[in-house]
């Protein structure tokens, strides 16, 4: 099977402040053909979006594709909700996850594999406050380290 290539659109950074990600799955989204050229352009995002399941289905609520200029009477209404294509068993696995304290689904980001666009959700762990200082607190030792280290590197030149 050949690589294919991956295109990232959008991607949700505010999920990785706000949750513990404890697994990542790739599923397909249920498009318009006008949709698929927006995202084409780069014009969709996930920061708001959520992901729920009803009736054994999966619905993305809240991903915003921006209208394609030239769809006309074709455009949908970019904040309907959309199905997300996966398998039955992982859909029964994740809605038991969910019933457990504390997990929820979140968007992670949107890419198009070769051809076709998918969507990469994660089950998520909500993060208290105090976790999240402790996340800021090493990314700024971690800046503090290489900066340190960049500036020791370039006086021994």
């Amino acid at each position: 099977m050949g690589k294919e290539s991956i295109k990232v659109v959008s991607n949700n950074k505010k999920a990785f402040h706000d949750y513990f990600i404890d697994e990542k799955f790739e599923t397909g989204i249920e498009l318009f053909g006008t949709e698929v050229k927006s995202i084409r352009m780069g014009k969709a995002s996930v920061k708001e979006a959520f992901v729920r399941i009803d009736k054994g289905e999966m619905w993305i609520y809240g991903m915003h594709i921006s209208p394609y200029e030239k769809g006309n009477i074709f455009n949908k209404d970019p904040l309907r909700a959309r199905k997300l294509l996966m398998h039955k068993k992982e859909i029964i696995r994740l809605e038991s996850k969910i019933k457990e304290a504390g997990f929820t689904i979140v968007p992670l980001e949107v890419y198009f594999k070769g051809s076709l666009v998918k969507i990469q959700i994660g089950l998520a762990r909500g993060k208290k406050l105090y976790d999240k200082r402790e996340d800021i607190a090493k990314k700024d030792a971690k800046r503090e380290m290489e900066r340190a280290f960049k500036a020791r590197n370039s006086k021994e030149y």
